[in-house]
Order: structure tokens, then C-alpha cells, then sequence
């Protein structure tokens, strides 16, 4: 086709007139990064198989169902029941994480007193007892024997099914604590027991009882509310899409309706919990403090004092005023900020499917999740039953490992009577077993890596659906057909090394902040203040070297996206553009990010006030549809953060989007003048209000140098 006339009546020459070739610098191309791309396979391959052999040999019942004695699970027979719930309540429960009794599975749990010689004297009760006692013990032997060779629990008491264990089941009743009716009864040989005695060692035979009630609680009000939480998300994200709309055709007066809207939303937080702190006063119990009450799972408990409203109040004051005072201070700022956005929202109406490729990340972003949990889960279950010699006398073999098949027959019985061969834990002495801290290690990091990966392969390519858009010279009718998948297919065909390598950095950085943060937990103990000292400054050191690498990292990407360069060299030309242009860096862009944070502030306020209207029931018209709910906060919070997230989807494109115009106007500045031979690709609005600097610039142009002045760009000057 023959390149077109240049426009005369227009200042922007066609550079197609003169190099009938040109496509623009998003286009010419080759394979980059190509040792990091094989590497990034290999390492891929070496997960699978990773995974492969965790699915072979891992076991996830080993977290889901119970253990008795033998280290078998729970299965026909469902609940767990304890020979002995007292001796939960030793330290050993709290070191080897296992109750030092007997535990078999059972049908169902006791449901009345009864001991071994009350049940040895009566057929019925005989027959009720055999089914808590270990398979095949003969019920017509003495009381002593059976005991000596622990082969039925010497009592037992009424129990419950809590979390497939059968355990106590303790009422109260005026601050008494009692097990069917009774506060104590004899156990063994006229021994008597507390009912308080039980209560401990409950406690202590299942150390997550109370996480577990708040987390069926938790459950039961999802199950309640999880179409109203849905609809709730719906609503999100219509209403981030209307936002975005509406800014694609009415930028300007929408980011100040935005700036109003977030500064009167706050406000009117403040005036709420003011009213609900005012209307506290007088009211008993009101004045007790946080600290007092402690932590409770009721959290409905916390908003019936005072000082939790006046926490809340004096939160959104700080954050109002802090709000007020960017927005003065960065009142010259917003104007050109707004110009970007302005810019953005036409990109992004003529590329409308980027806004939909955050699903394509989410999506692969849980595939990268769900195989590093599963993985992790099957790589954790996939150890070997381990037995252990339990006594609560002193034992020289406490402990030690143990075989129950040979344990009867072995020394340890007569030098250490009581003891037991009871199953510990899952680990194993195999080669693979001595590794498998290794695999963990590997797995985390390939998580790392993988998820770093999709996070790069997203920037990438809306960076080059962007690009395609700015370099075209006549737009809209330059830009390529369905950019998004253009851009996407040169991402994978060209740069997966590059965005491998730069994820392979970034995920580096992480898991030597993972290893920091072990080495702290490990050092916590420690009196050695010198050494947490260091420790503390290496963790600072480290998220502030991850901070500076993402941005560095996203930067990078989008040079990839425009030049087709190495990932090296990428880093090295946005490194310095981006110092040619620090004053950019350090106002206009992060202007341009505030205000974007207020639009997903808006979209969550507004979402997040509703939801607490309709939750909590103050709505009179849908009063009757609000469900009863344990906690209404839960189905609030979810709301708040789905809210988040859509929005920050939402956004996140149009900060990309913001972040590649950017920096393509920075190289087409240094690379054009505006002339016939070198005319802008920038749109005329664009660099009309980018030139209303001018006066600003030519006053910072008399004091620099000539050879100076050409190795920084003009917009730079005008932000001085």
C-alpha cells in the first residue's frame, strides 16, 4: 500500500513518508533472554516432577481425619476417643503436639458413667464397654490384667463429637463445672476426679477447640450470606466498571467528583462513629477499656464501648486529614496528573479488553496458588508413622522411638512399667525423607518464581496493548486489531526469558526475606541483642531492596514491551529514563497513583457502607431480607476486601496504562522535536497541557548548560 500524504495543515509529519518501513519501535524483534528461558523450563519440569512425587507418596487424610495409637486413620470408625483424658493435660501435649494415652477410633462417643469393674459385672454393660476397649480384648479377664496391658480405659465419662474427637462433655452452671450432672466421681481404685481436672485436660487434648468454634461460626455465617456477599461483589464491580466508563469520557470531572466524594465518605465515618460514641456515654459498661476485655471471639462485644469508636473516629481523622493536606500540597500537580489519566481512559477505550485481562491473571495467579498448596499439603502428609515411648513416670526410654509390634516383648516394658509404644508423629529415615525440607524449599521458591512470573507476563503485556496505542501514529485507525492478544502472543514468543529473569531476581529477594523471617522466629529466644539487631536490619534492608526491584521490574517491562530488548538492558535504559525524569518519578507519578487509591477508596467506602447497612439490619426496607448472622463483620470484611480487589483490578490497568504512555512521551520527547522529519506521536491535547510548563522550562533552560540540556528531557524542566 502507498504510504500516505503527510497532512500540510498539520504540525505531526508521517514518518511513513519517509521510510515507507517504519511500523513504530513496539514491532522489529527477536528472542531475548534465551539461557534464562531454558532455565525458567527446566525448572518448571523439576516442579512437576516435584509434584508428581509428593501426589506419590503424600497423604492429605493425615490433616484431615484423626490417628489412634497405631497411626491409623479414622475412617469407618470416625471420632477418636482417649483411654485416659487426664494425661492431656501433661507438657508433653504441648512438646510433641500428642496426648500421652491410648487412642482408638471409635462409632460414637460415651454417653454415660461407667467403670471397667461395674461393666465386667453385668453382660449389657460388658457389651457397651468392649466397643471402647481395643479390638479383640477378652472381657471375661480380671480388672487388673485388662488395665496392666492397656486394653480398655479403666472409666468412662459422657463425651461429645468435637472436631472427630470425643471429649468431656463439660456444662457450667453458676461458675460450677460439671460432666452429667456430677462435679466429681471416683475413677480407679477409689480415686477421685474434678470435673475442673477434665476441663484442663480438653483444653490441652485439643489446643485449637476455641479457633475451631469461631471458625463453624465463621462457616455457618457464610453459608448464611454468601448470595448477598456475591451480589455485594457484583455490585463492585459494576460500579468500577461505571467509574471507569464514566472516566473514559469524563476524566476531568469525574477525578474531582472522586476527590469530593472519598473527602465527604471519610467525613461522614467520623460523624457515625462520633454519634455512636456519644450515644455510648452513661451507659454501663460502655467505659471499659479495650485492654480490659482483652481478646474475645465475640467481636460484637468490642462495639459496645466507647473505646472503640473513639479509636475508629480518631483513625479517620488522621487519614482526613492527611487526604486534605496531599491534595493542597499537590493542588499544581493534579492538573497535569489529570491530563494522564485523561489520556489513559482514550487508550483504554480503544483497547476496552484490557480491562478484562486482570481475570486472565487472577485466573493464573490461583492455578500458581492452588498447585504450591496442594503440593505443599501432599510434601508435608507424605512422611512415614513415627512411635514413641510414652510414661508419665520417669523413664530412661521416654521418648525414643519404639516398633509396637516388638514393644511388648522388648526390656522397656519391665524397667519402665506403664510405658507404652504410642504413635508420635509422621516423619521417616529414607532417603527421600532426609530431602524432603529440600522439596519444601523448592516448592516455595518455584512459587515465588511462577507467581512473579504471571505478575510480569500481565505488565508485559498491557505495556505493549498500550504501546501499540501511543506509537500509532493515526489512531485509532494505526492500531493493530485485538492488541491484547497481539501482545500477549510477542510476550511469549519473544521476551519469556526476560520476564523469567526478572522474576527469577525478584523471587530470590523473596525467599531470602523468607529465610529471615525463620531465622527470626528461631532468634526470638535469644538473649543475643547484637544478633537481632542485625537481623532487624537485614529484613528492613531486604523489603526495601523488594520495593525498589518491583519497581524497577515493572519499569523494565514496559521497555521490554516497546523495544524488544534484553531484560539487562531494558532495566538499564528505564533505570536512567526514569533518572532523567526523578522529578516525575517522585511527584507526578505517585500523583497520578493517589489519585487512583481515592477512586478505589471511593468504590470500597460506598460498598463497604452499604453492606454494613444492610447487614446490620438499619436498612428498614430490606430489614426482613438481612440474614441472622453470628457475626455480621464477616460477610462486611468480605465485601470490603472483594470490593478491593475488583476495584484495584480495574485500576491497576489504568495505572499501567498510565505508567507506559508515560514513558513512551519521555522517549518520544528525547527521540522527536515535533518537526516535519521528527513529528510526536503524542496526541496534540496530550502535549498541549505537558507545554503549559513552558514558561517554567525556559527559566530552568538559561541556567543549565547546553551539553547538559540534551540529556534531559524538556517535560523535566517544566516539573522543576
Amino acid at each position: 500500500m502507498e504510504p500516505e500524504e503527510k497532512n500540510p495543515e498539520s504540525r505531526y509529519g508521517d514518518p511513513r513518508k519517509f521510510d515507507p518501513t517504519f511500523k513504530g519501535p513496539i514491532y522489529n524483534r527477536g528472542c531475548t533472554d534465551i539461557l534464562c528461558c531454558i532455565l525458567f523450563m527446566l525448572a518448571l519440569l523439576g516442579y512437576f516432577a516435584v509434584g508428581i512425587l509428593a501426589w506419590s507418596q503424600g497423604d492429605p487424610r493425615k490433616v484431615i481425619y484423626p490417628t489412634d495409637s497405631k497411626g491409623q486413620f479414622c475412617g469407618q470408625k470416625p471420632l477418636l476417643f482417649y483411654f485416659n483424658i487426664l494425661k492431656c493435660a501433661s507438657p508433653l501435649v504441648l512438646l510433641e503436639l500428642q496426648c500421652p494415652t491410648t487412642q482408638i477410633c471409635v462409632e460414637r462417643c460415651p454417653d454415660k458413667f461407667m467403670t471397667l469393674v461395674k461393666a465386667l459385672g453385668n453382660k449389657d454393660d460388658r457389651e457397651y464397654y468392649k466397643q471402647f476397649c481395643k479390638e479383640g480384648v477378652d472381657m471375661t479377664k480380671v480388672t487388673p490384667e485388662i488395665l496392666k496391658n492397656g486394653l480398655c480405659p479403666s472409666l468412662l465419662t459422657p463425651s461429645k463429637n468435637f472436631t472427630r474427637r470425643c471429649l468431656p462433655a463439660l456444662e457450667s452452671s453458676k461458675g460450677v463445672v460439671t460432666v452429667g450432672n456430677k462435679t466429681t466421681f471416683t475413677y480407679d481404685r477409689d480415686q477421685s476426679i474434678n470435673a475442673t481436672d477434665l476441663l484442663e485436660a480438653s483444653k490441652k487434648s485439643n489446643v485449637v477447640v476455641e479457633a475451631r468454634a469461631v471458625a463453624m461460626r465463621i462457616f455457618e455465617d457464610y453459608t448464611q450470606s454468601w448470595h448477598w456477599i456475591l451480589l455485594g461483589l457484583v455490585i463492585a464491580m459494576l460500579v468500577s466498571l461505571i467509574f471507569v466508563l464514566l472516566l473514559r469520557f469524563l476524566a476531568g470531572v469525574m477525578v474531582w467528583v472522586m476527590i469530593f466524594m472519598v473527602v465527604l465518605v471519610i467525613g461522614y465515618g467520623i460523624f457515625h462513629c462520633y454519634m455512636q460514641y456519644a450515644s455510648l456515654k452513661g451507659i454501663a459498661g460502655s467505659d471499659v477499656t479495650i485492654r480490659d476485655l482483652g481478646l474475645l471471639t465475640d467481636f460484637s462485644v468490642y462495639l459496645q464501648i466507647q473505646q472503640t469508636w473513639l479509636a475508629f473516629m480518631i483513625i479517620l481523622c488522621i487519614v482526613e486529614v492527611v487526604i486534605i493536606l496531599l491534595l493542597i500540597f499537590l493542588r499544581k500537580r493534579l492538573r497535569i496528573a489529570i491530563a494522564l489519566i485523561k489520556e489513559a481512559s482514550k487508550a483504554i477505550g480503544h483497547v476496552m479488553s484490557s480491562l478484562f485481562y486482570p481475570l486472565l491473571t487472577f485466573a493464573l495467579l490461583s492455578l500458581v496458588i492452588a498447585y504450591w498448596a496442594i503440593t505443599a499439603v501432599f510434601l508435608s502428609t507424605s512422611n512415614e508413622p513415627v512411635y514413641k515411648v510414652s510414661n508419665t513416670t520417669e523413664c530412661m526410654y521416654s521418648t525414643n522411638t519404639c516398633n509396637p509390634e516388638t514393644f511388648n516383648s522388648s526390656n522397656i516394658t519391665t524397667e519402665c512399667p506403664g510405658a507404652e509404644c504410642l504413635f508420635a508423629f509422621y516423619g521417616g529415615e529414607t532417603l527421600y525423607h532426609k530431602y524432603l525440607i529440600l522439596f519444601q524449599f523448592y516448592n516455595l521458591f518455584l512459587f515465588f518464581w511462577c507467581a512473579n512470573f504471571v505478575t510480569a507476563l500481565g505488565q508485559v503485556t498491557l505495556a505493549g496493548a498500550f504501546a501499540s496505542y501511543y506509537w500509532a501514529f493515526k489512531k485509532p485507525d494505526d492500531i493493530p486489531a485485538f492488541p491484547i492478544f497481539n501482545s500477549l502472543g510477542r510476550a511469549l514468543r519473544y521476551h519469556t526469558g526476560s520476564l523469567a529473569f526478572g522474576s527469577l531476581i525478584l523471587a530470590i529477594v523473596q525467599i531470602i526475606r523468607v529465610i529471615l523471617e525463620y531465622l527470626d522466629q528461631k532468634l526470638k529466644g535469644a538473649q543475643n541483642k547484637c544478633a537481632k539487631f542485625l537481623l532487624s536490619c537485614l529484613k528492613c534492608c531486604f523489603w526495601c531492596l523488594e520495593k525498589f526491584i518491583k519497581f524497577l521490574n515493572r519499569n523494565a517491562y514496559i521497555m521490554v514491551a516497546i523495544y524488544g530488548k534484553n531484560f539487562c538492558t531494558s532495566a538499564k535504559d528505564a533505570f536512567f529514563l526514569l533518572m532523567r525524569n526523578i522529578i516525575r518519578v517522585a511527584v507526578l507519578d505517585k500523583v497520578t497513583d493517589f489519585l487512583l487509591f481515592l477512586g478505589k477508596l471511593l468504590i470500597v467506602g460506598i460498598v463497604g457502607i452499604c453492606s454494613f447497612f444492610f447487614f446490620t439490619g438499619k436498612i428498614k426496607m430490606v430489614e426482613v431480607a438481612a440474614p441472622s448472622l453470628n457475626y455480621y463483620w464477616v460477610p462486611i470484611l468480605t465485601v470490603v476486601i472483594g470490593a478491593y480487589l475488583i476495584a484495584h483490578g480495574f485500576f491497576s490497568v489504568y495505572a499501567m496504562c498510565v505508567d507506559t504512555l508515560f514513558l513512551c512521551f519521555c522517549e518520544d520527547l528525547e527521540r522527536n522535536d515535533g518537526s516535519s522529519d521528527k513529528p510526536f506521536f503524542m496526541s496534540p491535547d496530550l502535549h498541549q497541557i505537558l507545554s503549559t510548563e513552558k514558561s517554567t522550562e525556559e527559566m530552568d533552560r538559561a541556567e543549565v548548560p547546553e551539553e547538559k540540556r540534551k540529556k534531559v528531557t524538556p517535560f523535566c524542566f517544566g516539573l522543576l
